[in-house]
């Protein structure tokens, strides 16, 4: 019995090293930019960064920031957005969420969520043009990402060949997002770069309701490397499937890899 118990550990122990923690793809300083497009037509961008690492409440977070906005002239989309995470060193949950939102010409709406795992609490206050209009408590059964902290939990998935459900807080409840990790490798073409990316394919299930109608099936392609960087997605939105590519990219020492 004691010799079982052992190999247990020893198994458990080797995949938490595998997939528990965060891999070499967590690099502060990182820039990534991404345009969106819809039939050809270009109608804005989403720019990740990762500011720095801190001690928040005596847990190791990494700070990342998403800006998201459209490009002038796009007609019936007008969107501004800054989401701020602070999300767990193991880039598996998230400790914090903020977003910053045009919801009008002199309109914004702010969001703060905490998340108190001691008490498995999810405080969640909203504010219009800074005055507090309502404030409520979840209570937890689990650990949750939010949406930018989800976007680096996905990358350092890249290798688990089995799918995944991850909690996650969206607009202030509650869904289950499925992430099928194929570890499936593709060529993939985008216009910044002359030569095939090598990349591992994935896709997913978003049972939420996001940005402009942002759910259902998505996919992804994520460089297939140490990095982890996501070169290529296609998501499903208001007006049909959008691609975001890869524009831009601040990351030290890391070049796309090219497919054989």
């Amino acid at each position: 019995m004691k010799k079982i118990i052992m190999l247990i550990v020893l198994v458990l122990t080797f995949t938490s090293a595998m997939y528990a923690g965060p891999k070499d793809y967590m690099q502060v300083g990182e820039r990534l930019k991404y345009e969106v497009s819809f039939l050809g037509v270009n109608l804005g961008t989403i720019e990740m960064t990762t500011d720095g690492s801190e001690d928040y409440n005596g847990n190791k977070i990494y700070k990342v920031q998403a800006d998201i906005q459209t490009y002038d002239g796009i007609p019936f989309v007008d969107l501004k957005a800054t989401f701020n995470s602070w999300a767990d060193a193991s880039m598996n949950f998230s400790h914090k969420f903020t977003s910053n939102m045009k919801k009008g010409d002199e309109k914004w709406e702010y969001q703060q969520l905490l998340m108190d795992y001691d008490k498995m609490n999810l405080n969640i206050k909203i504010w219009e043009n800074k005055e507090l209009q309502d404030e409520k408590d979840i209570k937890l059964t689990q650990k949750i990402n939010d949406g930018s902290s989800l976007f680096f939990l996905a990358r350092q998935y890249t290798g688990l060949k089995r799918s995944i459900k991850v909690p996650t807080v969206i607009d202030g409840q509650l869904f289950d997002t499925k992430l099928n990790f194929r570890n499936k490798v593709e060529s993939v073409d985008i216009d910044k770069v002359d030569y095939p990316i090598r990349t591992k394919y994935f896709d997913g299930q978003a049972d939420w309701e996001g940005l402009y109608g942002l759910s259902g099936r998505f996919e992804g392609w994520f460089s297939d490397d140490d990095a982890s960087v996501p070169i290529l997605a296609k998501m499903n939105v208001y007006v049909g499937k959008v691609n975001i590519e890869l524009i831009e990219w601040t990351r030290k020492g890391w070049t796309p890899p090219k497919a054989k």
